[in-house]
């Protein structure tokens, strides 16, 4: 379901004081409701994911192209990206979420973690379009049942950025969100309370 950005901009967030610079896309109820100590069951499972639900049928197609428009426009050169074109939000970070955990880097996305606290999780991805950040927040909900809201954040690069986020709005919203949101509550459901490796301070 998606969500009002008041939803992210409403809540005491600690990214609100690293990125107030970035604006805000989409904000997102995921499918995974749990206990007040489950973020960490949901990073590890977001991140550590087969590649299977961004290579088949339509959202693969999409995917597909996207990474054609990058070699051909030169979007995904080294250059363009993170410690290129744009410094790490990592280096925005205040003494204690610099020294706390980073959380774990995605295995099948080019995203990098930033941060993640007991409540927060905070990666980030940059191309020759956009600066992009996934910020994934635990919240309690009504009788006690805890759930992540996904908060989409972007610095769009010039009018290239701009145009290129607007050209891909109606994909993401009838094809993609909609796919991943689906893989992400049947990851969840297959996935044991308490399962999983501790959560890293690399």
């Amino acid at each position: 379901m998606r969500l009002p950005s008041s939803e992210y901009l409403n809540r005491p967030w600690r990214l609100h004081e690293v990125a107030p610079d970035f604006e805000v896309e989409d904000v997102w109820q995921l499918p995974t409701p749990g206990g007040p100590d489950d973020l960490d069951r949901l990073v590890r499972g977001f991140t550590s994911g087969d590649g299977s639900t961004v290579r088949r049928g339509v959202v693969g197609f999409l995917f597909l192209a996207r990474r054609k428009l990058g070699t051909w426009f030169g979007w995904d050169r080294p250059e363009s990206g993170i410690g290129g074109r744009v410094a790490s939000v990592r280096d925005r970070l205040p003494a204690d979420l610099a020294a706390g955990p980073r959380g774990p880097d995605s295995k099948v996305l080019p995203f990098r973690s930033v941060f993640q606290t007991h409540d927060e999780w905070v990666a980030e991805t940059a191309n020759g379009t956009v600066h992009g950040l996934v910020h994934i927040g635990w919240v309690r909900g009504a009788g006690d049942v805890y759930s992540a809201q996904l908060t989409v954040l972007v610095r769009p690069n010039g009018w290239t950025g701009r145009l290129y986020m607007a050209f891909i709005t109606p994909f993401r919203y009838l094809i993609v969100y909609p796919s991943m949101l689906r893989a992400i509550g049947r990851r969840w459901a297959a996935t044991p309370q308490g399962a999983g490796p501790g959560r890293s301070s690399s």
